[in-house]
């Protein structure tokens, strides 16, 4: 009887069809309990360190020179740059946010295969500022049980004087996760004095305002309906999974059947089946979400792995191994049961392929950013007229040209001109060296749209010639060269 399969716990709550369930349950408050352990002290270190990246990045500082910002990571919105680091992002680049975004995607899918919702457990912005706020809570109102009292009790002034700091400090919080947001848009230390002075722009306390609303309400109200309801990743997820990704797992094969200490220490006494799991509900008592894991695998549960914390402590104090609760798979279990040996496969063609395709996006962006150039040429030939004929004969077509200097220095440019012998290019706005060469100067770090008149004096022209312009930087040599074609009778 002891080494007959042990059935999955959640089958027993399973529920009769799915019409019987409904779409939308209402919320019931949950109260989780502070937990120390493992995983807590890992979701603490996560909580600091992005919560710290991202409120004080807009104040790191890197030196550009004198016609850059100064600020690490800016979106300058105005001069249509994104800047990071060493790095400067053009609109005509913005295949490199394309790729960032793939990376991004590669990689939850890689740490899905690998850990389940280990994305959810301790990286998301919604589980990080919703512990944030869970830890005012807990500081100001005290653990599960207090908290739990003071809102059954009657509305005292010592009551509301708490739950008025708790908010107070919920909206602090929120009101400098907006603020820090907005603090990517702008030279931060100069907006950051424009907003205590009620200089900034209108747009700018907008923003604050609409992100404080969000974070406050989001972090400080709606918290696990978010990822039960409004986040689509869990559906996501689900599908994407395999037998092979580890997750919080209840091992059923060794906590069945549940019973108290005494009852179950009788129960093996006597030779009969007796779990590790004494029913203590310390495991459900610590969930953020109020998941009890051991009815398996359910959509609300997020990762987080506090529960292993929480049965690894009341392992230790009743004298029994640890990891009752721990990342693991339900195909490990009936291995278990049917007492063949576990199989643990981080490496696999699922894994392999994420990981792949990771490195070669990377790879061809390092590359992409390693051989790009300072300079961008474009042409844009003219639709109406095609072509003029002049009084003598000669044929011209009319083109606007935009030139992007990205150094950041003022740069010269020779304009030239491959496939037509006998040519003459006219520059508006640029002047003629004493070779007769076309010149135009553009500003560091800008962009300057000319137009171009190129005449073929040729007493004879073909109906349409593939032509190439040539921009040359006279400084250093570096060339940038787009096809277009001359149109002709």
């Amino acid at each position: 009887m002891a080494d007959a399969p042990l059935p999955h716990p959640l089958g027993a709550s399973a529920p009769a069809s799915a019409d019987d369930a409904p779409l939308y349950a209402p919320r019931k408050q949950i109260y989780p309990q502070a937990v120390k352990g493992r995983y807590r002290t890992i979701k603490w270190a996560v909580l600091a360190i992005t919560l710290g990246t991202y409120y004080f990045l807009p104040f790191i500082r890197w030196n550009r020179g004198p016609h850059a910002p100064d600020q690490a990571i800016l979106v300058d919105l105005v001069n249509s740059r994104f800047y990071f680091f060493f790095i400067e992002i053009w609109p005509q680049e913005v295949y490199y946010i394309t790729g960032l975004l793939v990376l991004a995607a590669l990689t939850l899918f890689l740490m899905n295969a690998v850990a389940g919702r280990i994305w959810c457990g301790y990286l998301c912005p919604q589980t990080v500022w919703t512990d944030l706020f869970y830890a005012v809570e807990r500081w100001i109102e005290g653990n599960r049980r207090e908290r739990m009292r003071g809102d059954k009790e009657k509305l005292t002034v010592r009551v509301f004087g708490r739950k008025v700091l708790k908010h107070f400090i919920w909206l602090m919080i929120a009101w400098w996760t907006g603020g820090a947001w907005v603090l990517y848009f702008a030279d931060a230390p100069t907006l950051v004095y424009e907003l205590a002075t009620f200089q900034a722009s209108y747009v700018a306390y907008l923003w604050i305002g609409i992100l404080t609303f969000t974070t406050y309400t989001l972090a400080g109200f709606m918290r696990e309906q978010v990822c039960t309801y409004m986040c689509p990743w869990p559906r996501i997820q689900a599908a994407m999974t395999d037998e092979y990704a580890l997750n919080v797992t209840y091992r059923y094969d060794r906590g069945e059947p549940r019973g108290s200490v005494k009852k179950n220490e009788a129960l093996k006494l006597q030779g009969l089946p007796a779990g590790d799991c004494i029913d203590c509900n310390q495991c459900v008592s610590v969930c953020p979400t109020g998941v009890d894991i051991r009815k398996g695998l359910q959509l609300d549960c997020i990762q987080c792995g506090l529960c292993m914390d929480a049965c690894d402590n009341v392992m230790g104090k009743i004298g029994r191994s640890q990891g009752l609760i721990a990342y693991d798979t339900d195909m490990n279990v009936q291995t278990r049961i049917e007492g063949r040996p576990e199989v643990r496969r981080i490496l696999r063609p699922r894994t392999g392929f994420y990981a792949g395709l990771i490195a070669l996006v990377g790879a061809v962006m390092i590359a992409s950013l390693a051989m790009r150039q300072s300079l961008y040429l474009s042409v844009m030939h003219d639709r109406n007229p095609l072509f003029v004929r002049l009084s003598d004969g000669s044929i011209r077509n009319g083109f606007t040209i935009r030139i992007a200097n990205k150094n950041l220095d003022e740069r010269s440019y020779l304009v030239s001109v491959e496939g037509l012998r006998d040519v003459r290019i006219d520059v508006v706005g640029g002047v003629v060296d004493q070779q007769g060469r076309s010149i135009v100067t553009v500003e560091p770090d800008q962009t300057l749209e000319a137009r171009v008149l190129v005449t073929n004096t040729a007493s004879t022209a073909e109906e349409s010639t593939a032509i190439r312009f040539v921009l040359t930087d006279l400084a250093t040599g570096d060339t940038a060269s787009t096809s277009d074609h001359f149109k002709a009778p």
